[in-house]
């Protein structure tokens, strides 16, 4: 893929500010909704600081060769309310949230030194593009029903509604047209153009269903706004500090025991290896759209280094372990922006944007049906980006088709298992199942299909 900006290159600094800013549109949605499903007092603005400073220590390790963001992961969500439920109270639990991403971070960690030692080789031998292209795919359709189920959704009644539909369509289409007719700078915020349609109708409609009282019509819950001024204006109406995990923790750490450890322990550290298999999913992904691979450079090892130690930094303020974001590869792709002084400013706009009120308020106002038009077009480009390297491969060879159709089928049929508190994710098992099918099938007795392509003229 041709980029307009390459790994290493750094946009005026006017532009990277919007730049960066779309890129923390894209992973928004994802960040803050962790929190939002875990409950227990979590909070938003904390875990948006966390993906902040988690990417910094992702660039970091990474030498800055890794256009890669890191936000709050949703693999790890039940782990998180087995923390919370396992605690003997509340300060309790968010104590357990930093020691299991402790626990995840050093699995990671661990990964990174053996492959240190050994190389990557094995993981290529493993996992070759006919089990990571169909994976890549599956990581992108298995997120189309949050997408539409996002998309139909008023955040007011929480009911579908055909209006929600109409804003998240204004905001996908707004998206397509800027990114395929824009010039050249509006090509490279097409989702920020997008984001503000949506937000524009959605709030005309709010305006006149709330007028005429036809809840059907009021798609923007702006009760976080009005909370802000309610009781006043004041400091707080405009800068907070956001509310950290540790500042609990540090409360709960004397009330737990070597059992409640333990519980943590098993609900984290499993979990961890699911997520070093998507790890290396989306490493591959991020790989095959700016040319060169970052397994070989920076290297495996200090991806994974990156990712552990991030996460443990990440939880400790946001209480979210990280994990590398689809949403923020597909923006790169669609973008053609791999600048990693783009994410870098993101992260540092997330923490920025973590202390300033009106702004997680208006963040978090932004309708889920908004949101939801414009994923359809980055989950939509992570499955586009799979199937990519599927056209690649010689579907005549069995081994080949078998593993494939494994992978999709699985994938998309939703397959998943769950052991107690710990769950592999339906891409997990469908990576797992693909390389059992490839080892089973690596020694085909049938010749390979010559291609055409490969047939010499005749005489």
């Amino acid at each position: 893929m041709k980029l307009v900006y390459d790994v290493s290159d750094k946009p005026a600094f006017s532009k990277r500010i919007v730049f960066a800013f779309q890129q923390v549109l894209a992973i928004m949605a994802a960040t803050i909704a962790v929190p939002l499903i875990v409950g227990n007092g979590m909070s938003t603005a904390a875990a948006l600081f966390g993906a902040g400073v988690g990417t910094l220590v992702y660039a970091f390790f990474t030498k800055g060769k890794s256009p890669v963001f890191l936000g709050s992961s949703f693999a790890f969500i039940g782990s998180m309310c087995a923390a919370f439920a396992g605690a003997v109270s509340a300060q309790a639990g968010f104590a357990g949230l930093i020691l299991g991403a402790i626990f995840a971070g050093l699995v990671y960690v661990i990964l990174s030194f053996i492959i240190r030692f050994v190389g990557v080789e094995w993981i290529n031998r493993i996992m070759p593009p006919v089990v990571i292209g169909p994976t890549v795919a599956i990581i992108g359709l298995s997120l189309a029903g949050n997408a539409i189920g996002d998309l139909q959704i008023s955040s007011v009644t929480g009911e579908a509604t055909q209006w929600a539909v109409l804003c998240g369509l204004t905001a996908l289409i707004t998206t397509m047209l800027t990114s395929t007719y824009g010039n050249r700078t509006l090509r490279l915020i097409p989702f920020i153009i997008g984001i503000l349609a949506g937000y524009a109708v959605a709030t005309v409609l709010t305006l006149i269903g709330t007028s005429i009282g036809d809840p059907s019509m009021q798609i923007i819950n702006f009760s976080g706004i009005t909370a802000l001024f309610a009781d006043g204006i004041s400091l707080n109406t405009f800068v907070s500090l956001p509310d950290f995990s540790f500042l609990h923790a540090l409360e709960g750490i004397k009330s737990i025991d070597a059992s409640y450890v333990g519980t943590v322990a098993v609900a984290y550290i499993p979990v961890a290896f699911v997520v070093f298999a998507e790890h290396i999913a989306d490493h591959k992904n991020i790989s095959s759209i700016i040319n060169r691979d970052l397994l070989e450079d920076p290297g495996l090892a200090n991806t994974l280094l990156g990712d552990g130690v991030g996460s443990i930094v990440g939880a400790f303020f946001g209480g979210c372990p990280n994990t590398t974001y689809g949403e923020s590869v597909a923006c790169v792709a669609i973008t053609r922006n791999a600048s990693v002084a783009t994410i870098k400013l993101a992260a540092i706009e997330c923490i920025l944007i973590s202390f300033v009120s009106p702004f997680v308020a208006f963040i978090s106002s932004i309708p889920s049906c908004v949101m939801g038009g414009v994923c359809m077009a980055l989950y939509g480009f992570i499955a586009v980006s799979g199937l990519k390297m599927i056209q690649r491969l010689d579907l005549d060879v069995n081994r080949n088709l078998y593993v494939v159709s494994t992978i999709l089928i699985s994938g998309i049929g939703g397959l998943s298992l769950t052991f107690g508190n710990i769950t592999i994710t339906s891409v997990a098992c469908a990576l797992i199942l693909g390389i059992i099918v490839n080892l089973l099938l690596r020694k085909d007795p049938r010749p390979v299909p010559e291609l055409e392509e490969d047939r010499l003229p005749e005489e």
